[in-house]
């Protein structure tokens, strides 16, 4: 019973917190690179009153902040009743691309969509949002 009371207190002391700072955080550059290499123009838009049954376009826009070309590798709708595209070549540093998405309005009331996108320079994809009122006609 006293060897069981010693290992679960090992064991306790092992995975205890005091171990987390073992390793440096100070330095969080990688991290700011990364987030910096998309700057997007705006990561949620809203789109006011789309009368139904009218498509409605909305356009993200961002620049290459980076030193090296970005490619969109993934855009991914959050439901079937928007459509998307964007800049398929490589986007080169310094230029701007897009994610467009085309919501169908087709249900009155108001919305909050989203679009999500993975690019090269992150395999974290990054959300777009667009929110509008779906007015019936």
């Amino acid at each position: 019973m006293k060897k069981l009371k010693i290992s679960a207190l090992l064991a306790v002391l092992a995975f205890s917190t005091f171990y987390a700072e073992v390793l440096p955080v100070a330095n969080n550059a990688i991290v700011n690179v990364i987030a910096d290499a998309v700057k997007w123009k705006a990561e949620t838009i809203d789109v006011g009153n789309i009368p139904q049954g009218t498509p409605k376009l909305i356009k993200f826009e961002f620049t290459n902040t980076s030193k090296a070309p970005i490619i969109i590798e993934n855009v991914a709708p959050s439901c079937g009743c928007t459509t998307a595209d964007y800049t398929k070549t490589p986007i080169a540093p310094g230029k701007k691309g897009f994610v467009a998405a085309n919501y169908n309005a087709a249900s009155p009331g108001a919305f909050i969509k989203t679009v999500t996108v993975t690019t090269s320079d992150s395999k974290t994809p990054k959300t777009l949002s667009f929110k509008g009122t779906v007015v019936a006609k």
